[in-house]
């Protein structure tokens, strides 16, 4: 998936990655138009070999970070939230829908991987995730390998954090890594390249896990903290340059959307489709940025 030269500099492969964001030759389209007809005929694939080995390593892995845990949240289980099934979902609905390569085993399975800050092999992964992670906490060693690994090119996602007090304690452990004297968290407006990528997404979808939808009347509320955390947002924060380095999904669970596809033929027409039109444009993104 990547090349590390000298000093363990991120640099994402052009031959893996240069003409993905075409996705076999198809113009932006709406999150809407078809997506949701081509999820629906595969409905139901979790666990078979829809990937493919890439002897050349150069193919796109979804990499979860374990972080320390130092509290909890309702309906959260810390960095295993989502955990595994979200992960190798999207790695398979990408190698459907792009013509992205995903890493897989010898089984042709999608191959995700955990790491740490503190493995060298966070530097291998272009792209990290963390969920929950109003309940987390960095030491001074990995907020130094965090602001290391983005400012050497890696890209992080956060998702799945609901309500002020979530919010404020994530902004207090990001801080450690990139101060805001010099790293300002921006809201991430719709027209922005991450929106459309590929798929033309118009807003930030509040998507619930599926105990909350379920226990609310399924649907009759999307917002697990009430009135404080009503309204979704997508913020992020970039480097020198303009790359988003930073992406955090707060009031929102986009990553349930993928775990819990097959479950539930109303909540996958209602969330899914819209789970992996974002997601499949920020992993397009992170690789071409």
């Amino acid at each position: 998936m990547t090349e590390v030269g000298r000093g363990g500099w991120i640099r994402c492969s052009v031959m893996a990655f240069g003409l993905m964001a075409l996705a076999g030759g198809t113009a932006h389209v709406s999150a809407a138009q078809g997506l949701d007809q081509r999820l629906r005929a595969s409905r139901g694939f979790s666990g078979s070999p829809e990937g493919f080995v890439d002897p050349s390593g150069r193919a796109f892995t979804f990499c979860r970070v374990e972080y320390r845990q130092v509290r909890s949240e309702a309906l959260g289980q810390g960095w295993r939230t989502d955990y595994p099934d979200a992960d190798r979902n999207l790695m398979l609905r990408l190698s459907q829908l792009t013509k992205t390569p995903i890493r897989t085993n010898s089984r042709g399975r999608p191959e995700h991987l955990v790491v740490h800050f503190t493995d060298d092999d966070l530097f291998q992964c272009p792209f990290i995730f963390m969920s929950d992670v109003g309940t987390m906490a960095l030491d001074s060693d990995e907020a130094a390998r965090l602001r290391k690994y983005l400012k050497r090119g890696g890209f992080l996602w956060v998702d799945d954090f609901w309500g002020d007090f979530a919010w404020g304690n994530w902004v207090r452990e990001i801080s450690k890594a990139l101060p805001p004297a010099e790293y300002l968290i921006e809201d991430i407006r719709p027209g922005d390249r991450i929106f459309n990528a590929l798929y033309e997404v118009d807003d930030v979808p509040q998507i619930p896990s599926i105990q909350y939808w379920r226990s609310s009347g399924r649907g009759s509320s999307t917002s697990e903290r009430g009135s404080a955390s009503a309204v979704p947002h997508l913020r992020g924060i970039r480097d020198a340059q303009g790359r988003i380095m930073v992406l955090m999904s707060h009031n929102t669970d986009i990553a349930d959307g993928w775990e819990r596809e097959g479950e539930d033929e109303e909540f996958f027409f209602l969330f899914s489709p819209k789970a992996y039109a974002l997601g499949i444009n920020i992993i397009l993104y992170t690789m071409t940025h």
